[in-house]
């Protein structure tokens, strides 16, 4: 066994430590990255030749938790790991995101990273380890890296940047931003912010690189010392000639077409289409008799050269002329329009369309019964904000039917949720369901689903701290000249250098994502390209509120009515009853839904109801329970049980009080059940509460005194029990010296000088 341990230490008195050599000794790479009592494997498998006619770099990055990390059991019915969950997909696309571009262009090798999480620790977050860990897999391994990278997190908490703070710490951020990065450039980043600005992003993200380059030395130091050798590799069949001959031949055609600004994206694939196609034919035309080509070899030769003009002949009209495959200028927004209120059985709902692309949103405000419960390893709780973006195969054209959701789906969709998710209120008592269908995409769908979800929460009446919007920015970058572009197209990601999401309100940044596809990006071009994005989102904020200023005054009628109760937790359980009969009654009885959570030495009643009627009458069932009752006051009682002596009635649910026989009518009574009967509702008046707080009740007290009426005398009553003072009562009369009671019973006990 040949261990090798490096340490990287950062600066506060913790460290990270990336061990190789120990476990995992097959595969081409692997290391235990350690931090605190967190621990993570990787692994790097690549296979030794590539498959035939692949022409791109099939990599797949895999991030799994293991519960044992934590000491804990899978759930479900088969108590082990089966997919993995949406956090584990994001880990390993923020991975995937930084490692893609990095391996070299001509290597087409099947790769396999894979990241496990083999112990936790609470204080220490997994996800901001894995980058460096599936680096560091490569870095030791013999398989073909442009250069190490490392991913680290940044946090601001009062003020102070610290990377890879706690769980803890990062609930009390403004800033929670994730930074992937080279020695020397920025490759990836994504986070949310509280409404910062965009110089703040900045330092966040050069507080990040600069960590990043101590872990990037490390892993070099590492690689030197294991005595990497990287493997040799043949991968792709080229023809230098016909590449020349291609970009020669195309460029200016290609070149032509781009300037005629064609504005329909299927008209424009199929016109940059139609040039390759027929440049193909004319090929085999003119080489068909020629037996020393292989014709269908140059073919796919010609369609991967021919990417490359199409890619260069956009990239020359931007960078010279200043002019876009629409027609655009650099900083010009498509044309905007948008729509609330379009779904009438949605609570909320928005058509946001951008150019060509479209999102259709809706919305639905749920009860605490519709909360979504998290069981990962890392992480066990309940979030109330739910957002989901779908991407059908037809809103590009594509003649497919959707097969599960796919690690877009989620990606897009998580972007989306961290743009909105700090401005909805935290005393809004409604679980919240944003669904964001893409109808058509040519261009950040995801930043139409941020503009749509703003739009159908305000639809609902979402009182949203400031409405939000998102722009999605590109590059095209040559040598030392650059254009960034504002709101780019499908072709501008593809072919560009950089794809820069931006989601803000009128006060700052809220979420970003930012992937780099190119060398040597500096802070002067992504200081550019915010400032740029910033005057796009506020163009897009202003259309949105052209459509829909402000939230609507009052939910739609459908719309369930929610209301919150905060009361003493030692009311609970009366509320709750025996086994749970109140709350179920009320519940059957008001057709609400009634949940209760102790929280803060609290109780907290959520009352939701179809309607303000229903939900009204819940509240009074609730304050009823938890009212104390009020001596002189009058009550609406129920009789529960009848003796000899009187009536028990319910005055309040769970509080019942005596009704005396006299106090029932002022004609005497000798039997109760002549004038009440079990369950009669009757109105009665409290008279006293005692010392043990038992109720006296009267309804006699309510009634009309009959004219002529005249108070009977004790003795009218079944005569006074007890004899008058000066009688043989017991009084002092009867009593000895010491106060005993001498009467006709005699001292049992002889006086003390006869005793034995």
């Amino acid at each position: 066994m040949n261990q090798i341990i490096k340490t990287i230490d950062l600066g506060d008195g913790r460290t990270i430590t990336i061990e190789t050599g120990r476990l995992a000794k097959q595969a081409d790479g692997a290391v235990v990255v350690r931090m605190g009592d967190t621990m993570l494997l990787a692994t790097v498998v690549s296979a030794k030749e590539a498959k035939e006619d692949v022409d791109f770099m099939p990599v797949s990055v895999d991030y799994r938790e293991k519960f044992s990390a934590a000491g804990r059991f899978p759930g479900g019915f088969l108590k082990r790991e089966a997919r993995p969950s949406d956090d584990e997909i994001l880990v390993a696309r923020l991975v995937d995101r930084a490692l893609r571009p990095l391996f070299p262009a001509d290597y087409h090798a099947e790769t396999a990273v894979m990241i496990s999480l083999i112990s936790y620790d609470a204080n220490v977050m997994a996800d901001s380890l894995a980058g460096l860990a599936a680096s560091a897999a490569i870095a030791v391994s013999d398989v073909p890296f442009e250069a190490p990278i490392s991913e680290v997190r940044v946090g601001r908490v009062d003020g102070e940047f610290i990377v890879n703070p706690s769980s803890a710490q990062l609930a009390e951020a403004d800033i929670d931003i994730m930074v992937a990065a080279t020695y020397d450039n920025i490759m990836m980043v994504e986070g949310e912010m509280d409404e910062v600005s965009e110089e703040e992003m900045l330092e966040a993200i050069k507080v990040a690189h600069e960590a990043i380059k101590v872990h990037c030395k490390v892993q070099l130091e590492l690689a030197a010392e294991v005595g990497v050798v990287k493997r040799e590799y043949c991968h792709e069949v080229n023809n230098e000639e016909l590449k020349a001959k291609v970009e020669a031949d195309l460029l200016p055609a290609c070149y032509d077409l781009a300037k005629q600004q064609i504005k329909d994206k299927q008209l424009r694939i199929e016109s940059f289409g139609k040039i390759v196609d027929e440049y193909v034919e004319a090929y085999k035309e003119a080489n068909a008799d020629n037996e020393e080509i292989d014709l269908a070899q140059d073919e796919k030769l010609i369609r991967r050269y021919y990417h490359k003009v199409e890619g260069e002949a956009m990239r020359r009209m931007i960078l010279d002329d200043g002019i876009r495959l629409d027609g655009r200028k650099t900083d010009e927004i498509r044309p905007i329009w948008g729509e609330v209120d379009y779904l009438p059985g949605a609570h909320g709902s928005a058509i946001f369309t951008r150019g060509e692309t479209q999102s259709l949103s809706s919305i639905t405000l749920g009860t605490k019964m519709d909360i979504k419960k998290i069981d990962n390893v890392t992480f066990q709780g309940t979030e109330k904000f739910l957002l989901h973006y779908n991407f059908p195969p037809f809103c590009v054209g594509e003649a497919k039917t959707p097969r599960g959701l796919g690690r877009r789906e989620i990606g897009h969709g998580n972007l989306a949720f961290r743009a909105l998710k700090r401005m909805i209120p935290q005393d809004f008592p409604y679980v919240v369901r944003v669904v964001s269908d893409i109808l058509e995409s040519n261009g950040s769908s995801s930043m139409a689903t941020v503009c749509a979800g703003t739009m159908c929460m305000l639809d609902a009446g979402m009182k949203m701290k400031r409405p939000v919007s998102g722009i999605a920015m590109g590059l095209i970058k040559s040598d030392d000249k650059f254009a960034v572009l504002s709101d780019i197209l499908g072709d501008e990601d593809h072919l560009g250098d950089m794809d820069f999401k931006v989601t803000g309100t009128e006060k700052g940044i809220t979420a970003t994502q930012m992937d780099i596809k190119v060398d040597g990006l500096s802070y002067e071009i992504l200081s550019t390209a915010l400032m740029q994005a910033k005057e796009g989102r506020n163009h897009i904020l202003g259309k949105i509120l052209e459509v829909i200023p402000e939230p609507r005054a009052e939910y739609k009628p459908n719309v369930p009515r929610v209301e919150t109760i905060q009361i003493p937790k030692d009311m609970i359980g009366p509320i709750i009853g025996p086994g749970g009969k109140n709350i179920q009654q009320m519940q059957e009885e008001t057709n609400t839904v009634i949940v209760i959570e102790e929280r803060d030495n609290f109780g907290w009643v959520e009352i939701s109801g179809l309607n303000k009627e229903a939900l009204d009458a819940a509240k009074e069932r609730v304050k009823r329970i938890i009212a104390l009752p009020e001596k002189g006051e009058t009550y609406k009682g129920k009789i529960k049980n009848i003796t000899t002596f009187g009536a028990f009635v319910e005055i309040m649910p769970g509080k019942e009080g005596l009704l005396h026989i006299s106090e029932i009518t002022w004609e005497r009574l000798t039997n109760v059940e002549d004038a009440l009967t079990v369950g009669d509702e009757i109105e009665v008046k409290l008279l006293d509460i005692d010392r043990d707080g038992k109720l006296k009740l009267s309804r006699k007290a309510l009634l009309p005194k009959p004219e002529g009426y005249v108070e009977r005398e004790r003795s009218d009553r079944g005569g006074d029990r007890r004899p008058p003072r000066g009688d043989n009562r017991g009084g002092r009369d009867n009593r000895d010296g010491r106060g005993r009671d001498n009467r006709d019973r005699g001292d049992r006990r002889p006086p003390r000088e006869n005793r034995d």
